[in-house]
């Protein structure tokens, strides 16, 4: 009898020393897992925080360019129209410098012709 009590009583140390390493080992489970859990929320929040900051450069650099592109634009609009302007006055210009060039041609037409006259009714 002793010894049925004996490993009765050792049966229920062990199964005692069972649930309570079993015990242990849940609890060191849920620490882990909630450690886990932690770290998977702080990943969490650092990729959303790395990403908002990505996606403010990207729309500060697209301010930016957009913000370049109108600069250029003007830049090449006042350029074009100073071109335009430009042309229009050597246009102008070759206007008045061909309008001269007729007069002063038909002048001397005129000149030669009154002196070719001239000639004739002196030679007559």
């Amino acid at each position: 009898m002793t010894q049925e009590s004996n490993l009765s009583k050792l049966k229920s140390e062990v199964q005692s020393s069972q649930e309570l390493h079993f015990s242990v080992l849940q609890h060191e489970n849920e620490k882990l897992r909630n450690d886990i859990e932690k770290m998977r929320s702080e990943l969490r929040h650092e990729i959303d925080k790395v990403t908002a900051g990505q996606r403010l450069d990207l729309n500060l650099e697209r301010g930016r360019i957009r913000d370049e592109l109108s600069i250029q634009s003007a830049g090449t609009s006042n350029l074009t129209n100073k071109l335009d302007r430009e042309i229009h006055a050597l246009k102008a210009h070759l206007e008045a410098a061909k309008y001269d060039l007729i007069k002063y041609c038909i002048g001397t037409l005129v000149s030669i012709s009154a002196v070719g006259l001239a000639v004739v009714r002196v030679l007559l």
